[in-house]
């Protein structure tokens, strides 16, 4: 997540433009001088630069350049290792990229130059001299050995030619080069496993398509023993390798997830359909496979799938234990985001109660990465500037299970989809919706997802925390709405509450239908506390208009909350005090035995 860091008013401005123009991004304010919606706030300049540096994340600070210069001085370490960072000027009148240039500033400078309509002021000698940068290729491309980076950089600078030998793939990003057949040094595009030297640099291109089937269950070191050793058998290049394809049914086979991570590439999926298309060009197709998947081959299929039409199958199926490889090669660079579809991953997110402040990192990282958002509107609208980019599903209040087979059905089309949920997901919210549906319903698309639950700060952590210490002790949380679960069984929870001395956080308490439930429930747990129990009753938390007051049991009244509302009752020795000009509620542990 990219850090705006802003510390003066007067550029408060210029930071929400640039956070604006980033997806993801999140501005930092400087404690007592910027504040506002949306601001992280921050007390000690230099040591927020540090800790957001060591942290990786990319920075932008909306300052002079010598601020942030001095601020990350002391941690300056080794070049490959540092996140970007820019500093843009307080009225957005130029981009100044500092660190990480060939790590994204320098494209991150362009795009905010072009957000400001203001210049980035790029200086790194490669990209004004040359147009580009050889330790920055195209996405996908692999530097075999980066050491000869600077050594070829160096040769251009200084008005030499290049010898540009391409065997695999096209060059066409270093059509501008100059090029000589006798030059000295070399660019060499290969998919081969060759090792290059200091007057040699050796690129890979993302041309080979690595197919792969396996038994349900295959240990992950099995599968990727036989591909490394087909790779190295056949002299090919692990780094040319552009993704790993299979089945659809694959999706979810740890062994087949495990070995895309450790290539570093996507794994991609393919229908049965689509790859019985290819059955005219396997070289080992099966009857047996057919009869089990649909498709005559698994292995080869996926690779001349994802090779495309012009691609060609250049190692036939290896059989393993439980497993197979095949590869096949294109006639130019292979895109995987246009290859298959992807595993699909559903992340049921709780964003706390409202404030970006009270969004855990977690949660903030998977609203980053979705490329879709499913959510009541007033819940996608908190995240702000968090949602810009992403396509959003919203529906109304009641169509909760509309929303979850929305995130499902999208996670499984193979997007990455953040279902958003206000407090905790799994706190009366839509955690349990979403494996209630999976299991009901038993479709398969749902059940090879990556799902994942992310908690969050629920209402009644947040309410407590306003409040004082209130669930310090043992503690239960009952819903007063009947519209999923009877009244009489309601009733029995409170009974049993009151029958055991929880505190007592009451969701749901009142809505315009509802009005009588929460004196009933007052009365029920009046039976095993005193009525001057402080009751606190916290609303629109984390939001504009929040409040939060205190009252005791016995006063309290329908008229005291709303469907906004967290009523959270004390137990019988639950104290009240007022500490300043606060009123705070607590209650004891039994620490006191011990003072």
């Amino acid at each position: 997540m990219t850090a705006v860091v802003v510390l003066t008013p007067a550029a408060l401005a210029t930071g929400r433009r640039v956070a604006a123009a980033v997806p993801g991004a999140r501005l930092h304010g400087l404690a007592g001088r910027v504040e506002g919606k949306g601001v992280m706030p921050f007390d000690d300049v230099a040591a927020h630069f540090r800790a957001l540096f060591a942290a990786g994340f990319p920075i932008i600070g909306v300052c002079a350049s010598g601020i942030v210069i001095r601020a990350l001085a002391p941690v300056l370490a080794a070049k490959g290792a540092e996140p970007p960072v820019l500093a843009v000027a307080p009225d957005g009148s130029v981009v100044v990229p500092l660190l990480g240039g060939h790590r994204g500033a320098n494209a991150l400078a362009l795009r905010l130059a072009d957000a400001l309509s203001c210049p980035a002021a790029i200086t790194t000698a490669g990209e004004l001299a040359l147009g580009l940068a050889l330790d920055v290729p195209p996405p996908g491309w692999r530097l075999r050995n980066p050491e000869a980076v600077k050594p070829v950089t160096a040769a251009l600078l200084s008005a030499h030619s290049v010898r540009l030998e391409v065997e695999a793939g096209d060059a066409a990003w270093l059509s501008a080069l100059p090029t000589a057949d006798n030059a000295e040094v070399a660019i060499r595009i290969t998919d081969r496993a060759v090792a290059g030297d200091g007057d040699e640099l050796v690129l890979h291109p993302p041309v080979l398509a690595l197919g792969v089937g396996c038994e349900r269950g295959t240990p992950a070191e099995v599968l990727e023993t036989l591909v490394r050793d087909t790779l190295a058998a056949e002299a090919l290049a692990p780094e040319a390798v552009a993704c790993v394809c299979s089945l659809d049914l694959k999706a979810d086979e740890d062994a087949v997830q495990a070995l895309a991570a450790s290539l570093g590439v996507p794994a991609r999926f393919f229908s049965a359909a689509d790859l019985e298309a290819e059955a005219a060009r396997l070289a080992h197709p099966s009857d047996v496979v057919f009869r089990e998947t649909g498709c005559h081959g698994v292995a080869e299929g996926a690779a001349l799938a994802a090779a495309g039409q012009d691609g060609r199958l250049i190692v036939p199926k290896v059989k393993g234990e439980r497993v197979t490889v095949a590869v096949a090669r294109a006639a130019a660079s292979i895109d995987p985001a246009t290859v298959g579809r992807a595993r699909g991953r559903l992340f049921v997110v709780g964003i706390g109660p409202g404030m970006a402040e009270w969004r855990t990192p977690e949660a903030s990282a998977a609203v980053a990465v979705a490329t879709d958002l499913v959510g009541y509107g007033l819940y996608l609208d908190l995240l702000g500037t968090a949602a810009d980019g992403k396509a959003r599903h919203e529906s109304g209040l009641g169509a909760e299970t509309e929303r979850a087979r929305i995130a499902l059905d999208l996670a499984a089309e193979g997007r990455t989809v953040a279902l958003v949920c206000s407090g905790d997901p799994g706190i009366y919210a839509l955690a349990t919706l979403v494996f209630e549906l999976m299991e009901r319903e038993v479709r398969p698309e749902w059940n090879r997802l990556d799902l994942t639950v992310v908690p969050g700060v629920s209402a009644l952590q947040a309410a407590a925390a306003r409040a004082g210490a209130p669930i310090n002790h043992d503690f239960c949380t009952i819903s007063l709405s009947d519209l999923l679960t009877p009244w009489p069984t309601i009733e029995a929870r409170l009974k049993a509450a009151a029958a055991a001395d929880f505190v007592v956080c009451l969701y749901n308490p009142v809505s315009q239908r509802r009005r009588d439930q929460l004196a009933r429930a007052r009365d029920l747990l009046l039976a095993g506390r005193p009525a001057e129990t402080p009751v606190v009753l916290a609303r629109q938390l984390g939001r504009p208009g929040e409040t939060v007051s205190v009252v005791t049991l016995g006063e309290l009244t329908p008229e005291h909350a709303d469907m906004l509302t967290l009523v959270m009752v004390g137990n019988s020795e639950t104290r009240r005090f007022t500490a300043g000009t606060h009123e705070r509620v607590y209650t004891p542990r039994g620490y006191a035995k011990k003072l």
